[in-house]
This record gives C-alpha cells, structure tokens and sequence, in this order.
C-alpha cells in the first residue's frame, strides 16, 4: 500500500511539473509574441507613392509644389475647373451665414509669378519676400488649385489680421468641407517655409482636406516630406 502511495506522488510529481513547463512555455510564447507585435507596429511606415510626370511631383496622387519642388516654367494649366466649382460653393455657402466673401487671386502663371516676386523682392528684399511669397515655378497658384480670399472689407485681406475676422474664422472651420486646406498654417512657417497665411486655400479633395484638417497636419507633413527629406521618405 505504501508503494502504491509512493508511486502515485510520484506521478502527481510528473504532471505537475509537465504542467508547469507548459504553463511557462505558454507564457513564454505570449509574451515573445506581443514583443513581436511591438516592433512590427514600430518598423511599419506609411507608404507614399512618387511620381515625377513631365516635370511635376504627385505624391499618393497629390501634385506638390513647394520651396523645395517646383513646376516647369511652360506648365500654364489654367484654373482648375473642380476647383473653380469648390471656391465658388465656399464662398456662397458662407455668405449664406452672412459674411462677405470675395476672391482676390486664383491661377497665376509662371510669368506673372515672376513678376510679381521680382517686385516684391525690389521693395523689401529677398529674405523678407521669402517669407510670403514664392519664386517663379515654386507658386502654388501656378497649379491652378490654390486661391486666396478675402473680405468685401478688405482692410484684414493678405494680413495674418485676416485669420481673426469673421470670414478667416468660419473659413479656418469649414474650408475642408469643401475640400480645401488652409495651406500655411499658423505655427507650421518652420515646415512650410512661409508666413501663416489664413486666407490662402489650397484644393485636394473633400477625403484628403478632411484628414488634413483632423490631424492639424500641412500639406507637407500628410505626404511624408517633413522632417525628412524627400529621398529618404519617399520610396
């Protein structure tokens, strides 16, 4: 009888123990596996898709244009007729609310970009028309998709002033829904390289301009080009 008890704790023993390793082979597993999870969700990027298509960036399907990416000097797209349709419901649905929207500027071609440049850098200097305006082929209104706006009282229009008025505020709020970002951002000048400018739009498409808006991101940052360089984030 005393064997048998003997053999029995023994066996008891056995499985314990078998138990136990399969425990902490399991646990084990477990933990290797959300160790995994960890660096898969740390290495994975988002993926951005470039295309250079005689002379012009499309990144994810976006054209780009910005200090550092330019446009062809013949490239004369004229306004963009979508786009055209996306200012003017803007414009009318907040005048609907009782403001007073009007447009100051939409497509500008390479030449009168140069021109305009050229006298600005004549009556304040290169480094302080850098800040505001673009050079010849580095002008988003060259695209035929960027416009700027302002107020039929104009004393705020091409101030930063602008982006406190009613028509800067409501625009700031609602610009997206029409499938326009407000393209320099207040506090991204370090990103985009110019001056926030409230009243200067750019059209991307209802689905784009609404992540835009949502992640307070710039046009720059949502296609991968900031802070690293373009070679290095697009593949």
């Amino acid at each position: 009888m005393k064997k048998y008890v003997i053999l029995l704790s023994a066996l008891l023993l056995i499985v314990g123990c078998s138990n136990l390793k399969e425990q902490t082979a399991s646990k084990t597993d477990e933990v290797k596996k959300t160790v995994e999870e960890k660096v898969v969700k740390k290495i994975v990027k988002p993926q951005y898709e470039k295309k250079v298509i005689d002379g012009r960036t499309y990144i994810n399907g976006i054209l780009i244009v910005n200090k550092q990416i330019g446009l062809p000097k013949d490239y004369n797209p004229g306004e963009d007729p979508v786009a055209h349709q996306a200012i003017e419901q803007l414009m009318q649905a907040g005048n609907r609310t009782g403001l007073q929207f009007v447009l100051r500027s939409s497509f500008r071609s390479y030449d009168n970009q140069a021109m305009l440049y050229q006298n600005y850098v004549a009556r304040d200097g290169k480094a302080a028309a850098d800040t505001y305006s673009a050079e010849p082929g580095h002008s988003e209104h060259q695209t035929g998709l960027a416009y700027d706006v302002g107020s039929v009282v104009s004393a705020n229009d091409f101030r930063v002033s602008f982006g406190t008025t009613p028509e800067g505020e409501w625009l700031k709020h609602h610009a997206h829904e029409f499938g326009f970002i407000i393209r320099y951002g207040e506090g991204k000048t370090h990103i985009t390289g110019y001056q926030y400018e409230p009243w200067h739009v750019r059209y991307v498409g209802k689905k784009v301009a609404n992540e835009i808006y949502k992640s307070n991101k710039t046009l720059e940052e949502y296609l991968g080009l900031y802070p690293k360089d373009l070679t290095e984030t697009v593949k």
